[in-house]
């Protein structure tokens, strides 16, 4: 007995979708970790992501086939996915879907291992990441490395007009980097370029004399957002590697009711 196939029946609206598909599908994503030295061995990290998926309709059809995106990602699902397997998926999705054009975002929480600054206490850092790639109707691949970094702020006017102290408050620097295929930037090191541009990186766990530190380290270096902003780009923009970037940083006031943010784009 034949199942009638109704998304593939004409629809006559004449209306094409940019992007239709699936969001929000739950899948373990293995990851490679940047060895800690010149010559190790690649550590692989299973982590947990939501993966958006989509390609674009033709005003012809009157639906995309949604079952289509799973049995592509299932594919895929005990490779360590790096660019060039994002490409592979994209097209993938584009032959296999007749689209013009396909797009996948993997959002994961990446854990790193960091060490307090005085105790030497070992604990787990966490950070939202995202993996992103698309192919245009000229077959055009673009990969994007995203990460939301929690940074630690301290005003450089409060510093200077208070004489007891100063207010400092929790920051996100979010970073989404562009760069050729035959290159890699690593998580670890785009995070790690973020926190050097704070008044001071935040850490999992902190004894007194960490706190000590922190507090310490944060008023030495007062910072605003647009110092912040300024200092990542300046780093983003020395790095030939890097095609493209997106930046933005939000600060949340510890004595106002608003946030301060920032934000800056740039494509080499």
């Amino acid at each position: 007995m034949s199942i009638k196939d109704v998304q593939n029946q004409k629809d006559h609206r004449n209306i094409p979708i940019q992007k239709v598909g699936v969001k929000d599908v739950e899948i373990p994503l293995k990851i490679e970790r940047k060895p800690n030295k010149t010559g190790d061995s690649i550590e692989l990290a299973t982590v947990y992501a939501k993966v958006k998926m989509s390609v674009s309709l033709p005003s012809v059809f009157k639906g995309t086939h949604m079952s289509r995106f799973i049995e592509i990602l299932n594919e895929y699902k005990k490779v360590a996915l790096d660019s060039n397997d994002i490409e592979r998926v994209l097209f993938d999705m584009k032959n296999k879907l007749d689209a013009k054009s396909a797009y996948l975002k993997f959002d994961f929480k990446y854990f790193i291992k960091k060490t307090a600054p005085v105790s030497k206490m070992a604990s787990l850092m966490c950070y939202d990441c995202a993996f992103e790639g698309e192919v245009d109707e000229n077959c055009d691949f673009n990969f994007f490395l995203i990460t939301k970094v929690p940074i630690t702020t301290l005003c450089p006017c409060s510093k200077e007009i208070s004489n007891y102290g100063a207010h400092n408050q929790r920051a996100l620097l979010k970073i989404k980097i562009s760069y050729p295929k035959d290159k890699i930037i690593w998580l670890e090191d785009l995070i790690k370029t973020a926190e050097d541009c704070a008044s001071c990186e935040i850490f999992p766990l902190l004894k007194r004399e960490d706190e000590k530190f922190v507090t310490e380290t944060a008023y030495e270096n007062p910072k605003f957002v647009e110092d912040v902003i300024r200092d990542i780009v300046s780093k983003l923009d020395s790095n030939k590697d890097i095609n493209f970037y997106e930046v933005e940083m939000e600060a949340f006031e510890s004595i106002h009711n608003h946030n301060a943010w920032a934000y800056q784009k740039c494509c080499k």
